[in-house]
């Protein structure tokens, strides 16, 4: 199996992030990483150019920081609600999933990946909940939510 070291221009999932020197298969390289622009051959003229390109990578990295902590700000003072109508018993239809936070939070216009919501499973209880959003590796904002129980619906005929 030949392998090939390449220096990434960009972060990718799993492999690493700009400026980072791995090894990949050859055809990986090959076919997909140089032609597409995400990589350079890791000769040595390119390794010398490794600095001007980790450099760039903490500039950018430090205001990915700042504007991630700006938005935790915002994020933490936002208290939206949800309603869930109840039936008979008291037991709730339906319940609040991370779709309908990203859509409460984008119509407060703040835009993040429904992804890095970080709900274990569906909130389907009144009351106050705290879910974790992340926002960078180094960045978690607390979104405070309440949910409500709706009127008892009543199906007599």
């Amino acid at each position: 199996m030949a392998n090939a070291q390449v220096i990434l221009k960009e972060k990718i999932e799993g492999l690493g992030a700009e400026a980072d020197v791995v090894k990949v298969r050859a055809g990986y390289a090959r076919n997909y990483l140089v032609p597409q622009g995400k990589a350079y051959e890791a000769t040595k003229a390119n390794l010398r150019h490794v600095e001007a390109l980790k450099t760039e990578r903490s500039r950018r990295e430090a205001e990915e920081l700042v504007v991630a902590q700006e938005l935790a700000t915002k994020i933490s003072k936002l208290k939206p609600s949800f309603t869930l109508s109840t039936g008979q018993g008291g037991k709730a239809f339906g319940s609040v999933t991370s779709i309908d936070i990203h859509k409460e939070l984008e119509s407060s216009g703040i835009v993040i990946d429904r992804h890095n919501i970080l709900l274990d499973k569906p909130i389907k209880k009144s009351g106050k909940s705290e879910i974790e959003i992340k926002l960078n590796p180094q960045v978690t904002a607390t979104l405070t939510i309440t949910v409500d129980a709706g009127d008892v619906t009543e199906d007599e005929a």
